[in-house]
């Protein structure tokens, strides 16, 4: 029996297992980094859409300024048909609408074409083109009295071709030229003169309305639509009439020579249809502006010399002060072929 125990085992240290706290990073000075790029990346995003939006407006903008510019030179530039002219013709001027002075058909518009055609070496006639209800006497008369001297300067043929109408002041006008022709259906004729008007005394006194006109000068508010007609202003605007229709009436006689018919009611203002018209002697024959040009003039070439209102003269128009001429018109006479 072993006398020796077995001796027992040392108590040892255990080491202590709970985690360990290591240290923490310290934080960075900033935590915005990421926040400022961002912002920097949408700052920069949106300066580069302004950029371009900025360019787009630029860009448009001289586009418009282009076209705008355009539509001025266009406006402001009057073809001149003798610069596009090569060999022989037959010019055509155009009186279209109310023969008025600021009209497409004024004496200023046409007798420009009229003389532009008759000088022009290549255009051996010419032919109106007349599709107009008539207008001022005035204007009529200066574009006949031109076309009676531009015929003794170039004795250069020239005709009138009624389309729809060829009234009155137009055809005062046709009356100038060598020969007129016409439509089977055309207007024609109406060689009167008048001037109309208005009366409002009658309604005036219904609605207990009193007019206040002064003047100086006995005439002066003469023909006032607001004040009572006196039979003396009455007579003495009848007899300006009666003058200016024998002037037309002169005009027509001048023009047309033995050529005229006799008849009762040729100067009563009546109009007739083209093959009325034709047996009257108030036109030559039936016919258009192609067949005078092919079998008249003998040359079927034709040439637009009619002056026509360009984009800026219509531009410098006023509506308001067309609204008011048009009011003013309606409310005032004076002599009118129509």
């Amino acid at each position: 029996m072993d006398n020796h125990a077995t001796p027992e085992p040392e108590p040892q240290y255990q080491p202590n297992h709970e985690p360990k706290h290591e240290p923490t990073a310290a934080a960075p000075a900033s935590t915005g980094h990421w926040e400022r790029a961002v912002l920097e990346k949408l700052v920069l995003s949106t300066l580069t859409e302004q950029r371009t939006a900025r360019r787009w407006r630029n860009g448009l903008r001289l586009a418009w300024l282009l076209v705008f510019l355009v539509l001025i030179w266009f406006g402001f530039h009057k073809a001149d048909p003798s610069m596009d002219i090569s060999g022989p013709h037959t010019a055509v001027v155009g009186i279209k609408g109310e023969i008025a002075s600021g009209s497409e058909a004024s004496a200023e518009g046409i007798l420009s074409a009229l003389r532009s055609a008759f000088e022009a070496d290549e255009a051996k006639a010419i032919v109106l083109q007349i599709d107009s209800p008539g207008g001022s006497p005035v204007q009529a008369g200066l574009i006949y009295d031109e076309i009676m001297r531009l015929k003794k300067k170039h004795d250069k043929p020239i005709y009138a071709v009624c389309e729809e109408e060829c009234a009155s002041a137009a055809y005062y006008i046709a009356a100038a030229t060598d020969q007129i022709y016409a439509d089977k259906a055309s207007i024609v004729g109406s060689i009167g003169v008048l001037m109309d008007g208005f009366g409002f005394t009658g309604l005036m006194d219904k609605l207990g309305v009193q007019r206040r006109l002064m003047t100086a000068g006995t005439n002066k508010g003469m023909l006032d639509p607001f004040s009572p007609e006196s039979e003396a202003q009455k007579a003495y605007a009848q007899a300006m009439l009666n003058q200016i229709h024998q002037q037309f009436i002169k005009a027509v006689k001048t023009g047309r020579g033995d050529r005229l018919k006799e008849a009762p009611d040729l100067f009563s203002g009546l109009f007739w249809n083209g093959e009325q018209a034709a047996a009257l002697g108030l036109i030559d024959g039936l016919g258009s502006v192609d067949s005078v040009a092919r079998d008249i003039v003998k040359v079927d070439n034709l040439v637009d010399y009619t002056q026509r209102e360009n984009v800026a003269e219509r531009l410098a128009k006023r509506f308001g002060a067309a609204m008011g001429h048009a009011a003013v018109g309606a409310l005032t006479s004076s002599p009118s072929l129509h």
